[in-house]
């Protein structure tokens, strides 16, 4: 039987103007921006669809993306289309557990917009950092830093795409060992901080008083959690596993292998850019996957799906 995933993309994949189309031509879309707006006391209009400073600041980051990806997954399955499970890269996890059933669209957008905050603030700018590994086997990036303090895997993307996190220092040590041991590239990564580190523990912890918060509902689909690649089929796990995730690797990868290799044969990728089908498509090439990223793209969907 066939089977449907809906994925969401991770901080990086924002851009100005998303969603603008879904704004003006759909109100269930512009009722979740302007409920956003009004949850957060921020302009959600001014910050996603207009040239501005503010949205590739994690603090704003996170709340905008979400937003604009919970817009869009419900104009999607307004026009039929429906998923049998999910999952999100980092913070698309949270739109992945909403559109699992786990939580409504204004706990998603609040709790997205502390974890924000929190992760960029709880290491002092300039004091981590992160870089892509591009062209190197997972097993040989482990084996390089299992012996380095102060760096970790952050993502594993797919494969030939790893990211490593950490202490600017270690991480600096870390590319040049990379590049001597056969790495084809390693890019330093322009974020605010040394995400999916353990050095985001506090961060995890005060974002427990946000989740404790959380009214979180029964699910009606299973969602891949990042922290473990395995399906989530009970709520009660859920808060636990959002408060590790912030130091915890993405295991992007292998929750992608675990859906193939239970019988999902199409993805929807839903939110601006086609990051996660890139992935895709260099994990199983013969992977059938949908974008929805403009209204356009919900009609095709619907086309093929509903």
């Amino acid at each position: 039987m066939s089977k449907t995933a809906f994925l969401f993309p991770g901080q990086g994949a924002q851009k100005a103007g998303m969603g603008k189309d879904f704004y003006e031509n759909s109100p269930l879309a512009a009722e979740i921006y302007d409920r956003a707006s009004e949850l957060l006391s921020l302009d959600m209009k001014a910050l996603c669809f207009e040239e501005n400073d503010r949205l590739d600041l994690t603090e704003y980051t996170q709340a905008a993306l979400v937003t604009t990806c919970l817009a869009m997954e419900r104009v999607l399955k307004e026009a039929g289309v429906k998923a049998d499970i999910a999952a999100g890269l980092s913070l698309g996890e949270y739109c992945a557990i909403h559109t699992a059933g786990g939580m409504t669209a204004d706990e998603a957008i609040k709790t997205v917009r502390t974890r924000g905050i929190l992760m960029q603030d709880t290491v002092p700018a300039g004091e981590g950092a992160m870089a892509a590994v591009l062209g190197m086997e997972a097993s040989a990036i482990e084996d390089t830093i299992r012996d380095m303090e102060g760096v970790w895997i952050a993502n594993y993307n797919c494969p030939g795409q790893i990211v490593i996190t950490g202490a600017a220092e270690a991480v600096e040590k870390a590319s040049a060992a990379l590049k001597e041991n056969g790495a084809k590239r390693v890019l330093p990564l322009n974020v605010s901080g040394p995400f999916h580190s353990p050095l985001l523990i506090p961060a995890g912890e005060k974002l427990m008083e946000a989740l404790d918060q959380i009214q979180f509902t029964p699910l009606s689909i299973p969602y891949v959690t990042n922290v473990t690649a395995e399906p989530v089929t009970d709520i009660g796990k859920t808060k636990e596993l959002l408060k590790v995730q912030v130091s915890s690797s993405v295991r992007w990868q292998q929750s992608m292998e675990y859906m193939l290799a239970n019988g999902v044969d199409t993805f929807v990728e839903i939110g601006p850019g086609r990051t996660l089908a890139g992935f895709l498509k260099k994990i199983d090439r013969s992977a059938v996957v949908y974008n929805v990223s403009c209204l356009e793209d919900v009609d095709k969907a619907a086309a093929a799906l509903a």
